[in-house]
């Protein structure tokens, strides 16, 4: 056993106070934002992100086989009123995090909680950024009117104005949910399948509420794919991605 002189006695014995407090101090609970101006920014650097105006075909041309197409499944789906599936494409309108991404809980088999899981939380809400980067281009540059807005009918949110301005084509909800899906699959393998059946459905939620066409909502898909693809890519995102996919492990290896 080494031999403590009195000022290094003192010493050792203070930093073994200090690690016993250190050890038992309890750890702070996570603080997440709460709306769009504390919101973290994406992982891309917007100079070289992929620009969905770019790789996207146009949305379908007035009178088209597919805009008739898009139309009579819009007016078809009306008729979903006070059914199951239309309090889902309600319950679906949610896109903001931290909390959104509980749309997957059934799928994960395991409730999303975002103080048992910081990075992942933070990750899924940094793709919130990626996403307006993608496709704001796109959304602008085409300006489809809404279904709502070309022909008045039944939606399962009301159709604020400023949803009414925005274009229709591509839908952010089924690009963002698309790629959280392919997100969550590649860290949960084994529920994949029940993971990707709800990114799909979450983007099919936008047809059945009557914010966005058939057309819009599969071409959301190819933008949450291409950005699926860029973050792969990302060192950043590479490294939240590995802790996040332990911090989901442990959960749900904890009853």
């Amino acid at each position: 056993m080494p031999i403590l002189f009195p000022g290094r006695r003192l010493t050792a014995i203070a930093l073994a106070f200090a690690v016993v407090g250190c050890a038992s101090a309890p750890v702070p609970a996570p603080i997440f934002w709460t709306g769009f101006r504390d919101h973290p920014h994406g992982y891309l650097d917007k100079a070289h992100a992929p620009d969905a105006s770019a790789f996207l075909p146009p949305p379908p041309q007035p009178g088209s086989l597919r805009e008739q197409d898009d139309v009579a499944q819009y007016r078809a789906t009306r008729a979903l009123k006070g059914t199951p599936r239309w309090d889902q494409a309600r319950a679906d309108n949610e896109i903001e995090t931290p909390s959104a991404p509980r749309i997957f809980d059934e799928a994960l088999g395991v409730a999303f909680t975002p103080e048992r899981m910081p990075t992942l939380t933070r990750l899924l809400g940094r793709m919130l950024g990626d996403l307006e980067t993608i496709q704001t281009p796109a959304k602008r540059g085409f300006v489809r009117p809404r279904p709502f807005v070309t022909e008045p009918a039944e939606t399962c949110v009301p159709p604020e104005p400023w949803l009414a301005a925005s274009g229709s084509y591509p839908s952010g909800h089924s690009a963002l949910g698309w790629a959280w899906a392919l997100v969550l699959s590649e860290m949960a393998p084994d529920r994949a399948d029940q993971i990707l059946a709800r990114g799909l459905a979450y983007g099919e939620s936008r047809a059945i509420c009557g914010v966005h066409y058939a057309s819009d909502v599969e071409a959301g898909r190819i933008v949450g794919a291409a950005l699926f693809a860029a973050l792969k890519a990302d060192p950043a995102f590479q490294t939240d991605f590995e802790t996040a996919r332990r911090e989901l492990a442990r959960a749900r290896a904890t009853p």
